[in-house]
């Protein structure tokens, strides 16, 4: 995992179950520090190492602390997440742009922490005074409750997307090879041909602008050699087809 990276906290949390749904979700998106203050069930917890599946490493190394000063008192910059106002002046800052920061401190040597608060009822004016800034998520105003993996899921795909290289779109190949430009050009070639014979390009003067705009249809396609193939196999039958007048 990536030396310098956050630190999550999850202050007070109720369920075990959503303690090892939030590691889960950490482990997902490349985090793996986590700390706990003053779990309501006591630690360790079996229901925590049963839904963290395959991440279970991390309640394995998680900090458990008695207090949210204790355990954030490492750290030079906290963020709180909360839906709520809490009449604090604070900057508010989405999760994207909590991450962006996040990283730039890390970059510039400095500790980060993200605090969670309890499922019930959510972070507590005194965790939250001991922060820099507050995260919000821009959720539903009539509903703005998240549950506890949830919001730390939201916040470790931030994370992800600051520090990964991730494509908006890529295309998956599934094994095939993009086909050439000489074979679309064949392909193009072998459609025109028929057509002619078959005196698609009617009238004679609309001939050249639909022959252009078949070889534009070709080229905008990201077709296969196996999509060519096919593709050359079906005019083929076609044209044995209306030879022999079926």
């Amino acid at each position: 995992m990536t030396a310098a990276q956050p630190v999550f906290v999850l202050v007070r949390p109720q369920m075990g179950e959503n303690i090892g749904a939030a590691a889960r979700a950490m482990w997902n998106f490349g985090l793996d520090r986590m700390r706990l203050v003053d779990p309501r069930d006591g630690w360790p917890n079996p229901r925590a190492v049963a839904l963290a599946s395959g991440a279970g490493r991390l309640l394995d190394h998680a900090g458990i602390f008695p207090s949210t000063a204790e355990a954030v008192a490492d750290c030079d910059y906290v963020f709180a997440t909360t839906a709520r106002p809490r009449g604090l002046t604070k900057p508010v800052v989405t999760p994207e742009q909590a991450m962006t920061e996040t990283r730039a401190l890390l970059a510039d040597g400095r500790r980060v922490a993200v605090l969670f608060g309890p499922e019930r009822a959510g972070l507590e004016n005194d965790d939250i005074a001991r922060a820099n800034a507050i995260v919000s998520v821009p959720v539903n105003p009539d509903f703005a409750s998240l549950n506890l993996g949830q919001c730390v899921l939201l916040s470790a795909y931030e994370w992800r997307r600051q520090t990964a290289e991730i494509l908006p779109e890529r295309l998956e190949m599934a094994g095939a090879e993009p086909a050439s430009l000489l074979e679309v050009e064949k392909l193009a070639e072998h459609y025109e041909e028929r057509l002619s014979e078959a005196g698609f390009f009617f009238p004679e003067t609309k001939a050249p602008g639909m022959k252009l705009a078949l070889r534009n249809m070709w080229s905008r396609m990201p077709l296969t050699r196996p999509d060519v193939q096919i593709l050359h196999g079906m005019l083929r039958q076609l044209t044995r087809v209306r030879g022999r007048g079926e």
